[in-house]
């Protein structure tokens, strides 16, 4: 081979693994992520902590300009809505847009506010506190944000489609079951169907002839950053009787058992805490653990089933246990 020939054979593999290279040498799509965080604005960001009062950078910012999302850069409040509440904390008595969401706490007794974007967490809300006309507070954690003065311009919102993640349930006829975890906030999309047989593609009237070993199962897609997996163990638990075990209500047979599929060992480990806690209670808990298999989608008919009648589910209601 020519000294030219082989000059030109690693020039190219050079430029190739440059290309490589600058791809992460890995092939994959070079996707954009969210600005990085430091321990202690995770904590607050992700972790939903907050961040001492009277310490943070923006509670006394009088300057003009725009106040946007530390994690994403999201525009989230003007500085025109900001007022002096002397409560510790950056207040506002309004939002951009679309900017902000608001969550019930688990308690209920308060009320987040999250980024529209991103889902990392602010603060809370308040109303009816008479500080301004608005009647309405946003008590935000300055950790939470950048603030952008008037005179430059604001850095590209970074977006990127919130994370989702699957979980499965079987807990007696699968419309009540979807009727009632569609309704949770995090909860992008259901679908109704069968697991936990040993028959391909099976139809209602397999399932229902109870000889296919299939649970009528409910998938949920969700969203981690707003709804977690505990607590969507804790609402399948108190949606449905899951002490009887020849069934759900008046629909008897082994379609109607009640069920957790896990799709990890941390699934299996945070539903087998949920029993326990259960059988402190008193309850004898007829629940089983199975690993999640293949999830076959009902027919058409079958999916938002009591959205399309309009009515409520015969078979399930929700009742506070934990």
């Amino acid at each position: 081979m020519r000294f030219q020939d082989i000059t030109v054979k690693y020039m190219w593999v050079l430029l190739v693994w440059i290309c490589c290279d600058a791809c992460g040498q890995t092939g994959k799509e070079n996707v954009m992520k969210y600005n990085p965080l430091t321990d202690a604005e995770e904590r607050v960001i992700l972790r939903k902590g907050t961040e001492a009062p009277f310490i943070g950078e923006y509670t006394e910012n009088k300057a003009k300009g725009t106040y946007v999302c530390r994690q994403c850069n999201a525009p989230l409040y003007r500085s025109e809505d900001k007022f002096n509440s002397r409560c510790g904390w950056p207040s506002f008595d309004d939002e951009i847009a679309n900017a902000v969401i608001r969550l019930s706490d688990a308690d209920g007794r308060r009320t987040e506010i999250i980024c529209a974007n991103c889902r990392g967490h602010l603060g809370h809300v308040f109303i009816g506190e008479g500080f301004t006309d608005k009647q309405t507070r946003h008590c935000v954690n300055s950790i939470s944000m950048v603030f952008v003065p008037a005179d430059e311009p604001l850095k590209e919102t970074i977006k990127i489609v919130p994370p989702v993640e699957k979980a499965y349930f079987a807990s007696g006829c699968f419309w009540g079951t979807e009727y009632y975890f569609s309704k949770l906030k995090g909860v992008e999309e259901t679908s109704v169907g069968y697991m936990g047989g040993y028959v391909d593609n099976p139809t209602y009237e397999q399932v229902c002839g109870k000889n296919t070993g299939h649970l009528e199962t409910v998938e949920i897609v969700y969203n981690p950053q707003v709804i977690s997996y505990d607590e969507l163990v804790k609402f399948f638990f108190e949606t449905h009787d899951f002490t009887q075990t020849d069934g759900q209500g008046p629909d008897l047979g082994p379609q109607y058992l009640s069920a957790i599929f896990y799709n990890t060992p941390q699934e299996k480990k945070i539903a087998e805490e949920n029993i326990k806690t259960l059988q402190t209670m008193g309850y004898e808990v007829a629940t089983k653990l199975k690993p999640v298999n293949h999830f076959w989608k009902a027919e058409d008919y079958h999916q938002q089933y009591y959205d399309h009648k309009g009515t409520l589910p015969y078979c399930h209601s929700y009742r506070k246990i934990f």
